[in-house]
């Protein structure tokens, strides 16, 4: 079974837009979805109040929300990510995700397909359609 650790940016939209595509993650039997108290903060502080917040709740109660633990520097190895990104990182590597599904073309979009420290990074997308 795939562990899917899910970035904020993949929550804002699921639950931002009521028919967002990347709702479909949370149809997957075959996938556990993951996240971090970092990604839901960060979510939580961009998302409109009301019927978008409420969505948040609803889609939260199916992830398995973990803490956000910063990766030593010994174990970064030549990853370069700005250091807000490391959160989500940390999170998907110590949270035994087996990927990292993000929509952050900007930062993480050189390691789209690529296993880092253990963990498939890919876009919600390709993930689905893979899937599917």
């Amino acid at each position: 079974m795939d562990r899917l650790f899910l970035d904020a940016n993949v929550l804002f939209s699921a639950a931002y837009r009521p028919n967002a595509g990347v709702k479909g993650l949370w149809q997957m039997e075959e996938a556990s979805l993951l996240t971090s108290s970092f990604a839901v903060q960060e979510v939580r502080r961009n998302l409109p109040e009301g019927e978008q917040m409420d969505r948040l709740e609803e889609l939260l109660r199916d992830v398995q929300i973990g803490e956000a633990l910063m990766l030593p520097l010994d174990r970064r190895g030549q990853i370069e990510l700005p250091e807000k990104d490391w959160p989500i990182l940390g999170g998907a590597v110590t949270s035994g995700a087996t990927h990292l599904v993000t929509g952050d073309q900007k930062h993480f979009g050189e390691y789209f397909g690529s296993r880092i420290l253990g963990v498939w990074i890919v876009r919600p997308a390709d993930y689905l359609r893979d899937r599917l």
